[in-house]
């Protein structure tokens, strides 16, 4: 039985993801770094900002000491908002799909890879942070996706205030990247992916793969959890 639904946040609920990109590289540019959008689409997007510089640098290509990550994620973070404030939109058939679950009583959270402060902001800009019961965010864990840690934690938070727990196979996560998918899974969760991002040939990992969250209907989200 369907018992909750999680959503991933940048290119699920809303089209931040070039935002994330043009950012990254803003802040990236003082150290003569430029990465191209088909390389930050397949190696860094799904994970958080911290892991991607630490990525960077053990690629040789950011050369700086690990101890230097937390300011790189300030400056960045500030740069990401200053674009949100005008550029940020969410995405078509969302507002729908989240009506519908509201109306059917199905408890909803955010676990993303982003900063509380940045999905925050963009929820509360859009009117829709009192839709959501628990947001996990990359402030709140040590390991990023595509490790479970997020969704467990997640699960953990929504089972706080409740006389019967949600089991993990009761949950529906819904995902853009292969890394959100492999989390979800080894956390026991059911899989739907949105083709925002990657093509459904790179989502085929998902038990249900759409283009719009809105072409779900509430039976679709029972059936996969039955």
């Amino acid at each position: 039985m369907l018992k909750s639904v999680i959503f991933d946040f940048d290119g699920v609920i809303t089209d931040s993801e070039i935002l994330h990109f043009r950012a990254f590289n803003q802040m990236l540019a003082q150290y003569g770094i430029e990465i191209t959008i088909k390389n930050y689409y397949k190696t860094y997007l799904g994970f958080n900002d911290a892991d991607c510089y630490k990525l960077l640098i053990h690629q040789g290509l950011l050369k700086i000491g690990e101890q230097q990550i937390g300011n790189l994620v300030n400056q960045k973070k500030k740069i990401f908002e200053r674009l949100a404030k005008t550029e940020g939109r969410i995405i078509e058939g969302v507002r729908d799909f989240l009506k519908m679950l509201e109306q059917n009583n199905v408890p909803m959270a955010i676990c993303s890879g982003s900063l509380l402060t940045e999905v925050e902001m963009v929820l509360e800009e859009a009117r829709l942070r009192h839709l959501f019961e628990v947001i996990v965010a990359a402030d709140h864990v040590k390991k990023g996706k595509p490790h479970p840690e997020g969704f467990l934690l997640t699960l953990q938070r929504l089972n706080e205030n409740r006389e019967e727990a949600i089991k993990g196979n009761q949950c529906i996560v819904i995902e853009d990247s292969h890394w959100g998918l492999e989390a979800a899974k080894a956390a026991g969760m059911h899989t739907i992916a949105v083709t925002n991002s990657y093509d459904a040939e790179q989502l085929s990992m998902a038990e249900k793969i759409v283009a719009r969250l809105n072409e779900l209907s509430i039976d679709d989200l029972q059936q996969l959890c039955s």
